[in-house]
């Protein structure tokens, strides 16, 4: 019995994770204007090693459709203390050119490998994906200037909003009365999400905030039920 906390002690001596500080991603999702011929997206490295960087673009169903978008530099060194700036140009495909559609931008980092004989380390990498909505040039305005024209209704157990706008509505926050709507994420343009009721919310009204094309919360609007 007195061997086992010894051994415990050998093993974390042994096996030792090195904490990683990571990239930052300069936003939280990429609205790619249709009327422009490219958009980017900074990346930087506060971290006092380099990282391998490697960047995609992939659609957002489940099967095999492959994303009408480029990114450049898909595989590069990001040194510390560097900020670099990457570069979408889409690339053929015959989306929409009435309403938003939906992909989503991953950004893996990947740190250093320091040599050490006396020691093991777990180097991790780590996969940021944003969403990048391409905006037709035919698609003006803002999506919270419109917001009020979505139509929420209760069907069973379940908070049923319809979306007859062109543009993707992220939801930062859904309220039933008081009662906080859980696991809201977002509907798309010309379609409808479900969310689940919460528990005991009876009110005849609800309240919702979006996300905005720059990350930001927007106000508070209501409608009835």
């Amino acid at each position: 019995m007195k061997m086992f906390p010894h051994a415990l002690l050998a093993a974390a001596l042994v096996c030792t994770t090195s904490a990683q500080a990571g990239v930052i991603v300069g936003g939280t999702r990429l609205i790619y204007d249709g009327g422009k011929k490219e958009s980017s997206l900074s990346v930087s490295n506060p971290d006092k090693k380099p990282y391998l960087i490697q960047t995609w673009v992939e659609a957002a169903g489940t099967g095999a459709e492959k994303a009408p978008f480029m990114v450049t530099p898909p595989l590069f060194r990001l040194d510390s203390g560097q900020q670099n700036v990457l570069r979408i140009v889409q690339a053929g495909g015959n989306l929409p050119s009435d309403k938003e559609s939906l992909y989503w931008m991953n950004i893996k980092s990947i740190p250093s490998a320091e040599s050490n004989d006396h020691q093991n380390t777990l180097q991790i990498a780590v996969k940021t994906r944003i969403k990048l909505i391409y905006r037709p040039k035919g698609v003006t305005g803002v999506p919270e200037a419109v917001t009020e024209k979505l139509h929420w209704q209760r069907n069973g157990e379940a908070l049923q909003v319809t979306n007859p706008t062109p543009f993707y509505r992220n939801f930062m926050q859904v309220k039933v009365g008081r009662k906080d709507v859980k696991d809201v994420t977002f509907v798309a343009p010309g379609g409808s999400a479900r969310f689940a009721l919460p528990a005991g919310a009876n009110a005849g009204s609800v309240s919702w905030k979006i996300i905005s094309d720059y990350g930001g919360i927007g106000d508070e609007h209501t409608a009835a039920l």
